[in-house]
């Protein structure tokens, strides 16, 4: 007979005693529990004593967590957190520089686990710490654990950043800005004023003006990857906090430092592989610097702005007045009207009497008129040479060079994301970017020199405009997939996959798609599924075995706390637990915590999963809801709460996790990896039928002949 579902069976160790092996109810108060463990120990004041876990980060058993504790789990007799808060508490003060530095270092240890941090924030720790810091002048191991512990504490969110002493921060902006410091303590410093920026305007102000962008490239110089990497935190927390006009300001400033070059050739170029935290900070100020574009872009034009006007009409001037030749003056007004509005026709605006009428759409808005102003003033020849040859074709064949800008700006807007909000966990930027300053701009005249041979390829006429625009979007999303490392590259790519190599890709896939429309090939494609399926599911769960390591993500900021979760060989049980950073493929072994595949109930995903319920209130960031799912179990509906790094990791787990419970795989990953495999598969199989139609309908079986007199013998051939 089972036990009852409230009773579970663990052991309790305890330093120089034999263990003791317990049925723990679960409804019977923790105080009891402990009492009756002290008393099998002979121990008095069992009120001074707790339970915690062995393995993993040793979490102390409470009320509230003791439904968390597994058949089988190992426990630890220890001093309880009151007890232990209090020995500590009274360790930080001693004057025995041995005694206070185990202490500090035994207090970042425990300070990791709630019930501890709330015991020793209660007798007012944090203002020990703070004093530690502000008064002392070590800089050596004492000092790491502190501030160690000081981050630990404040994870936990009991107090708010908002309440440090002005002394305390102006001692940890020194220990960033002083040059004869340990790097372990510049990286805790850098984390701590990291997490300090996105809590209050007047802390952002603070550490602005003491950390200055000087100082934070003269960190992101250094060999040391992880002081690199803090560094770069700190400079994406300062400018996600700016306003946008501060934010402006400082890519300015970092643009005349040539942070972009730097970046391109030291850190993604480096020996070193690029690791994932990096990837997403690199991927975030991509990200920033073209949503710098992003007021332009909402900007309809302003037909009464003098600086608008001259704008355009410099577009005019450079195309149709040489330099050094002045306009015909002498032309009555009307005459001059007539001659600028046939001029802007030949640009190639819709409304030629008023262009500023073209750019009254937002987007692209003003950003549409930016770039073309560039592309006039940076590539002059090409911009006259675009121009000029248009106006001598004949009107239906000729390219509208505005018009085409307009919504080429509105495509690169589309595909670059911009006016979008920064992804929590995204990781995806493109080399090229930090390769080249203005990178918008110059990627839009590579882009509309494209259109315009792509036009003269396709033979486009004004009626064809919205198909060349769509062949354009199509080359530059198929060359940027490829991820080029610079421009020069993307450009070379870019026009080699010109409008033959296009229609050719187009055919080869609507030639895939009717091969594999017809009936008899339908009716091999059901046969084969459900074998291919069961290849997808093995892959899943192999993957599952195999493990992945997850990011915690709460609301204040980005996490850089790691876990991972892998499946037993056996497929019976989940093995998860935290592990430091560079650990990629922990042993099974080195995971404590389980959760039984049978005692799975369901997966929940997005919006349903309680971990995005939590985060409601803020503001909602979509992609961690695509990103988040959850696995019930117990009967106590416990959750194990995830969120993937990719939309890849994602689908396989989600998939894995429903054939572990039974279900069908939903994700779209299957049926794009069914699709390959369907595709593979039926190409085998027709191979001896290629050039060979296939017709919709089995041929007539013939009748049977009257008589089957043409059967050889084989025994008049004997004789």
């Amino acid at each position: 007979m089972p036990p009852p579902k409230d009773v579970v069976k663990i052991a309790i160790q305890m330093v120089g005693a034999i263990p003791q092996l317990i049925e723990l109810q679960q409804t019977k108060p923790l105080a009891s529990v402990l009492k009756d463990v002290c008393d099998a120990w002979s121990l008095p004041n069992a009120e001074r004593y707790a339970l915690q876990y062995v393995d993993g980060r040793q979490t102390y058993i409470t009320e509230s967590n003791r439904g968390e504790i597994k058949n089988g789990s190992i426990l630890r007799l220890t001093t309880s957190p009151d007890q232990e808060a209090e020995r500590l508490y009274s360790g930080i003060q001693s004057n025995n520089l041995d005694v206070k530095t185990d202490s500090l270092k035994k207090l970042a240890s425990l300070s990791q686990d709630v019930t501890f941090a709330q015991e020793f924030i209660n007798r007012n720790g944090l203002k020990q710490i703070f004093s530690i810091v502000e008064e002392g002048n070590d800089t050596g191991e004492m000092l790491a654990h502190t501030l160690k512990a000081f981050m630990e504490l404040m994870e936990h969110d009991f107090v708010s950043w908002e309440t440090l002493s002005a002394a305390f921060i102006k001692k940890i902006v020194s220990y960033v800005n002083m040059n004869a410091v340990d790097a372990s303590i510049q990286q805790l410093s850098l984390s701590i004023l990291e997490n300090m920026v996105p809590t209050s305007r007047l802390l952002f102000e603070l550490v602005k003006k003491e950390v200055t962008l000087d100082r934070l490239l003269t960190h992101l110089q250094v060999t040391n990857a992880q002081l690199q990497l803090k560094a770069m935190a700190l400079l994406i927390a300062l400018l996600l906090a700016a306003t946008d006009a501060e934010r402006r300001d400082m890519m300015d400033y970092l643009r005349e430092k040539n942070i972009r070059q730097f970046i391109h050739k030291n850190i993604i170029h480096s020996s070193e592989p690029l690791g994932d935290e990096m990837a997403h900070y690199l991927y975030v100020l991509q990200s920033v610097s073209l949503n710098l574009c992003e007021r332009r872009m909402r900007t309809s034009m302003d037909p009464y702005s003098q600086e608008q006007r001259e704008l355009l009409q410099s577009l005019r001037q450079t195309a149709f007045e040489p330099e050094g030749e002045a306009p015909a003056s002498n032309f009555s007004t009307e005459r001059r009207r007539s001659l600028c509005a046939k001029e802007f026709r030949k640009l190639g605006f819709m409304n030629n009497s008023n262009p500023a009428e073209d750019l009254r759409r937002a987007p692209p808005g003003l950003l549409a008129l930016d770039n073309m102003v560039y592309f006039s003033r940076h590539t002059p020849n090409a911009y006259s040479r675009f121009v000029l040859e248009n106006s001598s074709r004949e009107d239906k064949h000729e390219c509208p060079f505005a018009r085409s800008s307009i919504q080429l700006t509105l495509i690169l807007c589309e595909i670059l994301h911009v006016g979008e909000p920064c992804s929590e966990t995204a990781q995806a930027f493109y080399p090229m970017f930090f390769g080249q300053d203005h990178f918008f701009e110059e990627l839009f005249c590579i882009c509309i020199q494209l259109v315009n041979k792509t036009w003269k390829e396709m033979r486009a006429t004004q009626e064809d405009f919205d198909k060349v625009l769509q062949v354009v979007r199509e080359q530059i999303t198929r060359t940027l997939s490829l991820k080029p490392t610079s421009l020069e590259l993307f450009k070379t790519r870019v026009n080699a996959l010109n409008y033959s190599e296009i229609l050719k890709l187009r055919q080869t896939e609507r030639l895939h798609q009717e091969e594999t429309l017809a009936v008899p090939v339908l009716e091999l494609r059901e046969r084969l599924k459900p074998e291919l399926l069961e290849l997808i599911r093995q892959q899943r769960l192999l993957h599952l075995c195999e493990g992945t390591l997850f990011r915690k993500i709460s609301s204040r900021r980005r996490q850089d706390k790691l876990w991972y979760c892998r499946l037993s060989p056996n497929h019976k049980v989940l093995h998860y637990g935290d592990v430091e950073e560079g650990v990629h493929s922990p042993p099974i072994e080195s995971l404590p915590e389980k959760i039984p595949v049978a005692d799975m109930k369901m997966l929940l995903v997005g919006k349903e999963c309680p971990h995005t319920k939590e985060k409601s209130s803020g503001k909602q960031n979509k992609d961690v809801l695509e990103l988040a799912f959850s696995i019930v179990y117990d009967v106590e509906e416990y959750c194990l709460n995830f969120v993937a790094p990719t939309r890849y990791e994602f689908c396989l787990w989600t998939d894995g996790l429903n054939v572990l419970l039974g279900k069908e795989m939903t994700s779209e990953r299957t049926q794009t990896d069914l699709d390959v495999l369907l595709s593979m598969e039926l190409k085998l199989r027709l191979l001896d039928l290629e050039n060979i139609s296939i017709p919709d309908t089995p041929p007539p079986i013939p009748k049977p002949p009257s008589n089957l007199n043409f059967c050889y013998d084989f025994s008049h051939a004997e004789q």
